[in-house]
């Protein structure tokens, strides 16, 4: 009794900012799992029963992601107004049945309508709420607190040895239909730890003073700082250098989504073995789970945009030597560099809107950034497959997407921490009108 008394205390003790984190981690760990990070074992499962083409089977990740791009904005003013535990368990119950429905599709028109039902679900009730709801509880530790959240959704990996498996042992359908039990009942259990009101301003800013040192970097030290509406946003420097940042880094997060696997098992590539293929991936997972968490703390610790500067060249560095790839060393290499340079920004990127934009408006003005960034992953997987077809290696493109980092790395300097629209007023010179003198003109 004395030792379960003494752990509730200290479970007392953990800031519940914390348990949100840790949440929403879980949440990204169900939502990304299958419509993300073991998609690509589904759309085999349902080649080798159907005889599909790939262009028909492959299609429907653009178009679930596209979908999710352009309700986006939507999506984030509906987190700000009801908050993230009433769109997690829409979004959720929407996911689950999608999920559902997906595993009895027995033509190419349910085929899409089912996993655009499953894709709108996860988006609803996935990434925007989850970030949501830390930005607004962790003001202190965003960068790290975020770090926990986009973690969970690398961690989905780890997931697809076991959807394999179940695939493989009871038939992808029954797998699938297991997945939405477990989604629609995980909906609730995450929507309650979310429920939790927020402290008051007054609390929240002393937690700040109390936990935060003042820093000259992209923090909030010494208070919550100001709210921005997302027309006041909408009217910065940083909103457009965070966002086109974002876009230019996720180009080639999406053409690799797609294009990975033939790069390291191609004649024209690396040309692995498909087992020495799956290891350099398991290794790219691991890293970039590792540098997402370790990415936050750094965010919390010293200037965000030079560290976001310096991850993208990393991520950039990655892409040319995959490009140039031609045995297995240099592919783990490829591994390490791209899986520090993608995991160590994700946070900081996510973590600096929240530091300039403040609480109150946050899921919208990510979800009017999501267009952008979703717009460099939907579209990448098209130009690559294209450029490929012509050129019958994915060398040069893959330069190109490396050029693209680099760039990044220049925009994300330009975003500097926004003023205040009141303050930017109270700076401006007041003007005094004059009389003018009798024969003056």
């Amino acid at each position: 009794m004395t030792l379960l008394t003494s752990a509730r205390r200290r479970t007392k003790r953990v800031y519940y900012g914390w348990w949100v984190s840790i949440t929403g981690a879980f949440n990204m760990l169900i939502s990304s799992g299958p419509t993300f990070q073991a998609s690509s074992v589904l759309f085999r499962a349902i080649e080798d029963e159907y005889g599909w083409s790939r262009a028909a089977i492959t299609g429907v990740a653009s178009f679930g992601r596209f979908g999710g791009a352009l309700l986006g904005p939507m999506e984030g003013w509906l987190t700000d107004k009801f908050g993230s535990a009433k769109m997690v368990l829409l979004g959720f119950t929407m996911g689950g049945l999608g999920l559902i429905f997906f595993a009895r599709v027995e033509s190419i028109l349910t085929y899409y309508i089912a996993f655009f039902i499953l894709s709108l679900g996860f988006s609803i009730g996935g990434f925007t709420p989850s970030m949501a709801a830390v930005n607004s509880w962790m003001p202190h530790r965003r960068s790290s607190a975020m770090s926990f959240v986009i973690a969970g959704s690398s961690a989905g990996g780890f997931l697809v040895p076991a959807i394999v498996w179940g695939i493989q042992t009871y038939g992808w359908r029954d797998t699938v239909t297991v997945i939405g039990i477990i989604t629609l009942a995980a909906g609730p259990l995450v929507a309650r730890v979310l429920a939790k009101k927020l402290p008051d301003p007054a609390s929240m800013n002393r937690l700040v003073r109390r936990t935060t040192r003042k820093r000259k970097h992209g923090g909030q030290p010494g208070g919550l700082g100001h709210d921005f509406t997302p027309s006041e946003a909408l009217r910065t420097r940083a909103f457009w250098g965070l966002s086109f940042t974002h876009m230019l880094t996720n180009f080639s997060v999406g053409a690799l989504s797609a294009h990975l696997f033939f790069q390291l098992t191609g004649d024209n590539g690396v040309n692995l073995s498909d087992q020495a293929a799956g290891s350099i991936l398991v290794m790219q997972t691991i890293v970039a789970f590792s540098a997402q968490l370790t990415g936050g703390v750094i965010g919390d610790r010293v200037e965000k945009r030079y560290a976001i500067a310096v991850f993208a060249l990393i991520q950039a560095a990655g892409l040319g030597v995959l490009a140039i790839a031609g045995n297995y060393p240099m592919a783990v290499l490829f591994a390490l560099l791209w899986g520090i340079g993608f995991g160590g920004r994700t946070p900081i990127l996510h973590a600096m809107r929240g530091d300039y934009f403040g609480r109150k408006h946050y899921g919208t003005i990510l979800g009017m950034s999501a267009f952008p960034m979703a717009l460099g992953m939907t579209i990448s997987p098209l130009i690559v497959g294209l450029v490929f077809d012509r050129q019958d290696t994915y060398e040069t493109v893959l330069f190109v997407l490396a050029g693209a980092a680099v760039l990044a790395s220049m925009t994300i300097l330009a975003a500097t921490r926004p003023k205040p629209p009141e303050s930017r007023q109270r700076k401006r010179p007041t003007t005094i009108p004059t009389v003018a003198e009798p024969g003056q003109v």
